[in-house]
Order: C-alpha cells, then sequence, then structure tokens
C-alpha cells in the first residue's frame, strides 16, 4: 500500500508539474518581461538583465528565509495561473459542445444552417449533372464528376450532418449521435454506457486518449487567449498567442474528428455484442430493426 500511494503521489507531482507549474511558471518570465519592457523597450535584452541584477543584488534577497519564500510564491503564482488557464480551458471545452440555448447560439446555428443547406443543394445539383452526364457518356462527365466531389467536401466541412450546433466541434463531436439513429435507429446517448463497458481495454483506451487530446487543445486555447491578453503590455506575447491559437484551432479540429469516428466505429463494431447481452437475436449485420429493438430495451419503452 505504501509504494501503491507513493506511485500515485509522484504521477499527481508529474501531472501537477506538467499541466499547471512549468506553464505557469513560463507565463510569469513573460509578465515579467512585459512589465519591465514593455511596447517601447520590447527587444531591450539589457534593460531586462539590469532588473534582474538589481534584484539580484538586493540585500533582502540574500536571506534564504527570503529565498524560500520566494521560490514559494513564485511556485504558488505559477500554479494559480495554471489552474486558472485550466478552468479557462474546460470552460471553453463547454463552449465549442454547447447547444442552442440563447439568442446569439441560436442564430450561430441558423447560420451554420443556411450554409450547410445552401452547400449540400449545390453538392445535389453537381452530383444529377454528373450522373447525367456519366449516362449520355459526354465529354465533360469527368470534369462534372469532379465538381460534385469538390461540392461534397464543401459540406462535409461545414458539417456532416445537419448542423445542430453553434460551433463545428460540437457538430462534429455530436454528428455520431445523428449518424447512428439515421443509419440504425439506435439512441446512442442510452447506448452508450452498455457499449462503454462492452468494450475492449484497448478500444476504450483509444477514446480516453482522444478525449484527452480535446482536452488539451481546450486547454491550449485558452493559453493562447492569455498570452494575447498579455500583448496589451508587451506586443511579442501576442504574436506568442496567434501563433498558440492557430495551432490550437489545428488540434481542436484533429482531436474532435479523431474522437468522434472512434466513437462511431465502436457503436459499430460492438453494436451487435449489446444487441445479444440484451438478449435480442442478432443474425448478420446491424440493421434498422435491431437497432429499434435495443433503442426499445435500452429506454424501457414497452412500445
Amino acid at each position: 500500500m505504501t509504494a501503491f500511494l507513493s506511485t500515485i503521489g509522484d504521477r499527481l507531482a508529474e501531472r501537477w508539474i506538467s499541466l499547471l507549474a512549468i506553464p505557469g511558471l513560463i507565463y510569469l518570465t513573460a509578465l515579467t518581461a512585459a512589465l519591465t519592457l514593455g511596447h517601447q523597450h520590447w527587444h531591450d535584452i539589457g534593460r531586462l538583465r539590469a532588473r534582474l541584477d538589481a534584484l539580484a543584488v538586493d540585500p533582502g534577497t540574500h536571506s534564504p528565509g527570503a529565498i524560500a519564500v520566494s521560490a514559494v510564491a513564485v511556485l504558488a503564482g505559477a500554479a494559480a495561473i495554471g489552474a486558472f488557464v485550466q478552468a479557462v480551458g474546460t470552460w471553453i471545452e463547454t463552449v465549442w459542445v454547447a447547444g442552442s440555448h440563447n439568442l446569439v447560439t441560436r442564430r450561430l446555428t441558423a447560420r451554420r444552417r443556411r450554409r450547410w443547406l445552401a452547400a449540400d443543394s449545390a453538392y445535389r445539383t453537381a452530383l444529377v449533372a454528373a450522373g447525367r452526364a456519366t449516362i449520355a457518356e459526354a465529354d465533360d462527365a469527368g470534369r462534372l464528376t469532379e465538381e460534385a466531389e469538390l461540392r461534397y467536401a464543401a459540406r462535409e466541412r461545414i458539417s456532416l450532418v445537419l448542423p445542430h450546433q453553434p460551433f463545428w466541434t460540437g457538430d462534429r463531436i455530436t454528428a455520431p449521435e445523428h449518424r447512428v439513429r439515421r443509419a440504425y435507429q439506435l439512441d446512442l446517448a442510452a447506448a452508450w454506457p452498455h457499449l462503454w463497458l462492452l468494450a475492449s481495454d484497448g478500444a476504450r483506451a483509444e477514446l480516453t486518449s482522444a478525449r484527452s487530446s480535446l482536452m488539451s487543445a481546450a486547454r491550449l486555447e485558452a493559453w493562447s487567449a492569455a498570452y494575447l491578453l498579455l500583448g496589451a503590455l508587451w506586443w511579442p506575447a501576442a504574436v506568442v498567442g496567434l501563433l498558440t491559437a492557430a495551432t490550437a484551432a489545428t488540434r481542436v479540429r484533429a482531436a474532435a474528428a479523431s474522437f468522434a469516428d472512434l466513437t462511431e466505429a465502436l457503436t459499430d463494431l460492438y453494436g451487435k455484442d449489446l444487441a445479444s447481452a440484451l438478449g435480442i437475436p442478432c443474425e448478420g449485420p446491424l440493421t434498422r430493426e435491431l437497432g429499434e429493438a435495443m433503442t426499445r430495451a435500452l429506454t424501457k419503452d414497452p412500445g
């Protein structure tokens, strides 16, 4: 038990250092540079060095007690900044997947729906034209087919399904729920806890990793906002914030797509196992009839 608690303590310490202390210390360093240099002397390293030398020769800095208190204060400040930014990251993640609950989010959702419907109409028109040209063996059949593929890709960039969320991330994460409902008539929200229990350790580990990547991307987005705010005092921090925001945006899309794809894949792979576990006869692939039967069993709907 002592060894177990020691191992847990080491892991918590490592996690505290990696998530809170180190990013917080880096931000405190940037804050010190911002307060010392400002916009006017943004690149004056000599000015920063002189400030550090002045602190070093201060008699109070040679006291062991003062050094210890300063070290604890710096670490506590770094941890506090890290914890605050992590909380902001959690809030950002919540906003990403939030539904249309107020006027602003409803308008954002409506705007995304209009864009998706326009892209869908353009894709269907191009698809019909390509189909007719292919049947008629027209010379431009290849070009029209390529045009239809481009229209399809443009629609998919907006959302895989008709948007129900104000932001792309929310629609991408919830897309499996709508796709599974459309394909199998299975209520994924009701089935998910059962599918999770039936999944293998490897499948759950992959999903957990994808979920962690999404959380990390949200934290990175929060850090980008922190550096953008610091840019009001020292403009190089704003550059760091913009680069961090661009990196976070890329990671968010990759993590959300990975998590959604793995969720849908787990449903496809373990749907039949769930039917068997519920005592529902299942032979062959998943069907809409089988999905409806599982949904009734999972939602305790006698009808």
